[in-house]
Order: C-alpha cells, then structure tokens, then sequence
C-alpha cells in the first residue's frame, strides 16, 4: 500500500521521538545526524512535539565553533501510555510515562477454562483501572492503551481473527474493550510487541536483522527486518511456532500436527516432563506457571529429570531456531517472554549448543544467541510503544487538548520546514509506525 504525505509524517515524528526517548537530552543537530531527516524538517517535528507537551527544553551544550545547541528532553510527565499482555494464563498491564518507565503495574490471573472474551475484557478493564488508580493520574493524561492479544489480528479493524488456544474467530475486541474502557485503544500481538521492545530497549537495538523468540503457552518469533518491524502483507509474519517440526508429531490447537509450539511452548514443555517422568513431583497437571518454576528450581538443584527435560526442549527449539538462523541470516535471536526468562541460562546454555549442531556455519557466525534484557515485560513495554504511535497519529487532532501553557521562545526551532517530508526513514527509526497506524477506539477520557 502507497504510504501517503500524512505517513510518512507519522513515521518521521515517531522515529524523532523515539531517538529522543532513547537519546535524552538530545539536539536537533544529532537528531537529524541519527534520523537523516533534514535540521529543518527535525526542526519542525521538534516544534510539533514540544507542542503536544511531549518534549521540553533542557538547556544548551557547546558547539565546536558555533553557537550553542539547544537540547531538549521527553518530558515524562506529558502524559501516561498503557500496554496490556493477555496472555492465556494471565493479564498483566503496566502503566508507562512519556519515558517508557514503568509507573505502576497489576496482574490478574486467568483459572483454566477462562477463556471467553467477555472473562477476558473484564480481567483486563480491572487491571487498566487498577494502574490508573495506583498511579493516581488524571484519566485525560492516559494518551492510549496499546493491547496485545496471542494470535493472528487485524489491526485496523481490532479483531482478534484467529487466537488458536482459546478458539477463537474474529472477536471484535476493542470494541468490547471499549464498553469498559474509556481511552483510545490500539491492537497487536506478543510477537510485534516483543520484536519493538527489543528493537528499542533490548537485544535488538541497533541492529539491521533481529529474531525475537516468544516462549510462553504460545510460541512465535518477532521479526526485524532491515532494522524495521516485519509485519507480513497480512500483518501475521512471525507464526513460526505453527511451522511443522515433527512430521506426524503431536497435535496442535490450530488443526496440525508437530507444529513447534507443541514441543516448546509451556504444555509441550509439560509433556516433555510428563513422557520422561509420568509419576514426577515437578509436574503440576493444571498449572504451567507452577510447572515451569519447579524446573527451573529442579535444574539448578541439579535433578537429573530436569536437566534431561531442559534439555530435549533445547534440542526441539535449537533444530527450530537453526532454521531461523538458516532463512535469515538474523545478527541476533533473542528469547523472550516468561518461559525464557524462568528456565535461563540453563535453557541458553543448551539451546546454543543444539543451534551449533544444525545450523549452517556461515550464518550461525554471524548471529548471537540471547536471553532477553528486558528487566520489564517487554510485551507491555511494547504495547505502549504501539499506544505511542497512535497518538503521534493522531496528534493533530489532539494538540489543543494536550498543549501545556506557552513556553519560552525556541530560537533553535525557527527553521522553515522542509519542502518535503518524503524523506527515506532510517533503520532505527521505523519500529511500529514506518506502516499505516493501528485502529483506534476512543472515548472521552473519564474524569479524574
């Protein structure tokens, strides 16, 4: 689809604030060295964003020769960003200043066999009231709700068309979500919001080619492309953990058989234990969390059955992940999600071996195997980024509301605007808005 003038703004300004978010305090000068805009065209999205209470002047620093840069800073205050994980064992939603710090945050458990959308919108309308109330900001300062939702989805229209665990066929869930919540709402799944996580704050920064590996009850891989967010023409690139492992092999909820997912996602992992110890005191029949924690505990204890189990899940993911590094020639995989992060080093430890043993020697030289740094979960951190860019989206409609008094003049933002904004976009500077924006479903922000 041809990106038109209003796009190409979008991603302009999205990729200026991001650089300043992960860059502050920063100039014009070195934004427009980072981004390859124009000074002029960086000097106006400067303007732009310092008008929307984003940004804020922090001072000057010294110029070889010339007069004093200004620099400015995102101002943390300006407004709040929600990002919400539904997962299929819980919801968990933090609460985010314009800094990406984390202001507040709540879980909800989700009991098995609680899996119909009205159960799910409720846990997550509890959890969104809870951060709010824990933050004690005023409803109108929440710029957005960034929701990421296991499974294929379409963004524009907020439908969850396909989530194979729960069943799942085209449930319109912002619009549900927008019976309980009064913000404007934007849709993704875990695989793109790990993926820009990553990309902006993890593993990935500063990298061309990423693969970020999502082990939880379903397993997907976020892909980064020529240092931007790879979507699919459908936006459903990334279901490698729907890709046939094992000829014949377990069933699947999405109709296959042997799929990755059913070897590496928390159940497989389960039934890994069950197979090897049918009678063992780490399995939790009911409860993968549980389940997963004694593993993790047991391989450290160093219990015989756990490390087998371990690793035979690493010998599965090293063939899948040996594949990945095989097709695209990645410089990193990253694992992530609450699998990784519970089984770690012992998990890498073993994936990175299985990886050694089966994928080819010229790209596996140039790819590094990690385990998330993420200290946050990095699926909330990057359903707010994705809230973020709706906004800047929409900015133009919403700058009188979010305009702060006027401030002091900005010398350093007279320049006259570029003739054109078509400018090509860097490679750190297009995460989640070098495409058209997500759907929104918006109300009037509640009262404080």
């Amino acid at each position: 689809m041809k990106r038109t003038s209003r796009d190409i703004r979008t991603a302009n300004r999205y990729g200026v604030l991001r650089q300043i978010i992960a860059h502050s305090p920063t100039s014009r000068q070195e934004l427009a060295a980072a981004t390859g805009l124009s000074i002029a065209t960086v000097a106006t999205l400067v303007g732009e964003l310092l008008d929307l209470g984003m940004l804020t002047e922090v001072g000057f620093e010294d110029s070889a020769g010339g007069r004093p840069r200004g620099l400015v800073a995102v101002d943390a205050s300006g407004g709040a960003l929600i990002g919400v994980d539904i997962a299929e064992t819980y919801v968990r939603v933090e609460l985010f200043d314009l800094a990406l710090d984390v202001l507040a945050r709540a879980d909800e458990a989700m009991r098995p066999g609680e899996i119909r959308p009205e159960q799910v919108v409720g846990h997550v309308a509890s959890a969104v009231g809870s951060v709010v109330a824990q933050a004690g900001i005023e409803g109108a300062r929440v710029l957005g709700v960034g929701v990421s939702v296991p499974g294929q989805v379409d963004r524009e229209a907020g439908v969850c068309e396909y989530a194979p665990n729960w069943d799942w066929h085209d449930v319109p869930l912002l619009d549900l979500l927008a019976e309980h919540l009064a913000y404007p709402l934007y849709l993704d799944n875990p695989l793109r919001a790990c993926a820009v996580a990553e990309l902006w704050f993890g593993a990935a920064r500063g990298r061309g080619d990423a693969v970020v590996v999502n082990l939880g009850t379903g397993v997907g891989a976020g892909l980064v492309l020529g240092g931007g967010l790879h979507r699919g023409v459908g936006n459903s690139a990334g279901e490698w953990g729907h890709t046939t492992l094992v000829l014949d092999g377990r069933p699947c909820h999405c109709g296959n058989h042997g799929c990755v997912e059913t070897y590496v996602g928390a159940p497989g992992i389960m039934l890994n234990l069950r197979e090897s110890s049918p009678d063992s005191p780490l399995l939790h029949p009911e409860d993968q969390t549980a389940t997963i924690d004694a593993l993790a505990r047991a391989v450290a204890d160093g219990d015989p059955v756990a490390v087998e189990v371990v690793r035979d899940t690493a010998r599965y993911l090293g063939a899948a992940i040996a594949d990945l590094v095989n097709l695209l020639n990645p410089e990193v995989v990253v694992l992530s999600s609450w699998v990784a992060a519970t089984l770690g080093e012992p998990l890498l430890r073993e994936v990175r071996d299985a990886v050694a043993r089966r994928a080819l020697k010229r790209p596996l030289a140039a790819t590094e195997i990690v385990l998330s740094p993420i200290p946050t979960d990095p699926v909330c951190l990057g359903a707010a980024t994705f809230a973020l860019e709706g906004t800047l989206n929409s900015a133009g409609s919403r700058a009188s509301k979010l305009a702060k008094p006027a401030k002091p003049a900005k010398p350093s933002t007279s320049a006259k605007p570029a003739k054109s904004e078509g400018s090509p976009e860097p490679a750190d500077g297009r995460a989640g808005g070098a495409r058209r924006t997500a759907s929104t479903r918006s109300r009037t922000a509640p009262p404080a």
